[in-house]
């Protein structure tokens, strides 16, 4: 079978002994951790605090790939510890913020943008999930489940969710250390994220989706981001499913 740009990559970002680019940091290029829109409208969300009586195992026993849901309104709580459970804030240490999900490096590649449809008073639109707050950063406002559904190669099932949850990477955060090799811990930091959400989706009665075949362009520009310092990499619906 004819080589392609994937085996490249893979046999190109492998770790050899004796053969690591070495080096060390130049800690003035290191990119911070966080991406804010300083201009945006911030929406505080509720504390995320939503119980369930469910344990790890009954959610991990449960958790299916859902792609269809009824016209049910999601909660802004709900919404909320989806957030948290995803990507949010666990801890601290001398101004230094744990989070739910791992990260290679702790360098946090990964943003979290959600496009509402259908979450309470909360407007639809696209917004951009703030860590270190726990608010959200209005990007655009109006009906997106077209644009969404498009983007995730033309799937109704993001049209038809309450939320869609799409994950980009800001490249330079993880390159700064692990240069090429980088885009190998993005995948996987996206993908711890994407876990939690969907635990998190079973232990509130919810379904989830994750969803990698989607046009990147047309995220992107759903987004407003540019592409190439900051392009999608994962998405997953959420909604109360049938």
């Amino acid at each position: 079978m004819k080589k392609g740009i994937g085996d490249t990559f893979q046999a190109e970002t492998k770790y050899r002994r004796g053969l690591i680019d070495g080096g060390g940091l130049d800690w003035e290029k290191k990119l911070p951790p966080y991406k804010n829109y300083s201009e945006a409208l911030r929406i505080p969300l509720p504390s995320p605090e939503a119980g369930s009586e469910m344990t790890l195992r009954e959610a991990l026993a449960r958790r299916r790939s859902r792609r269809r849901f009824r016209r049910e309104t999601l909660s802004p709580e709900s919404l909320s510890q989806l957030l948290w459970a995803a990507q949010g804030v666990t801890g601290q240490t001398r101004g230094f913020l744990f989070r739910s999900a791992p990260s290679a490096g702790a360098l946090y590649p990964i943003e979290t943008y959600v496009v509402i449809h259908d979450v309470g008073s909360i407007d639809p639109g696209v917004y951009h999930y703030a860590v270190q707050t726990h608010f959200l950063e209005q990007i655009k406002t109006g009906d997106c489940r077209e644009a969404a559904a498009r983007a995730a190669l033309d799937q109704p099932m993001a049209a038809a969710c309450n939320a869609v949850f799409i994950w980009s990477a800001v490249f330079g955060r993880a390159k700064w250390k692990y240069r090429q090799r980088a885009y190998r811990y993005i995948y996987l930091d996206a993908g711890h994220i994407a876990e939690n959400l969907a635990l998190a989706a079973v232990s509130l009665d919810l379904g989830s989706c994750q969803i990698a075949a989607l046009y990147d362009e047309e995220a992107n520009a759903l987004l407003g981001i540019d592409g190439e310092d900051e392009s999608t990499v994962y998405m997953s619906v959420v909604g109360h499913p049938m």
